[in-house]
Formats: C-alpha cells, sequence, structure tokens
C-alpha cells in the first residue's frame, strides 16, 4: 500500500520524525537523506520527503503488505502524527 500527505514541515523534520517514530518499532534497513526503509516481522515501510513546489513536502509512506495489515496501520499513525506536528490543534482519530 502507498499513501502520501502534503505539509508544510521541511524534508527534514520530517525523516527526522520519521526516524523517531519508525526507528523505535522496526530496524532500519536504508538511509538515504530523503528516504528511509524500515523493516521487522509486520513487514517493511519506506518514508521518503521531497520538496514540492512552494513551501510543501510531499511525504509517501510505502508498505509491503496489503491494507489493514500493522505495517499500514503503522503508516497511517506516522502521517498523522506528522500532521498533528505541523497543526497541533488536529486531533487524532481512528483505530490505528
Amino acid at each position: 500500500m502507498k499513501y502520501f500527505h502534503r505539509t508544510q514541515l521541511a524534508p527534514d523534520a520530517v525523516m527526522a520524525q520519521a526516524n523517531a517514530f519508525f526507528g523505535a518499532r522496526l530496524a532500519p534497513t536504508e538511509e538515504a537523506p530523503r528516504r528511509r526503509r524500515y523493516a521487522g516481522t509486520i513487514g517493511q515501510v519506506a518514508v521518503s520527503a521531497q520538496a514540492e513546489g512552494g513551501h510543501y513536502t510531499l511525504v509517501t509512506v510505502e508498505t509491503n503488505q496489503p491494507g489493514e495489515s500493522e505495517a499500514d496501520k503503522l503508516a497511517k499513525l506516522f502521517l498523522t502524527r506528522v500532521h498533528s506536528t505541523a497543526e497541533p490543534t488536529h486531533h487524532e482519530r481512528g483505530a490505528y
């Protein structure tokens, strides 16, 4: 599954948040300036952050599992946390 989110956070801030979030749960398997890949017993998760025109960053999170797997739940929760960082008034909803 592949998930996208556009944020006002800088790409480096998104990648730092990805390291903190996924690094505590999964083992890192690939590191590049704006791309990280993590793996564990639940599957693989890849995160990338690309500067988009203007002041936006496109965050892409991809898993190698079918929808609603544990890896997908983590991916969606991460994007929710990124959204909450950019907009502190945003409330997390959903059963992640």
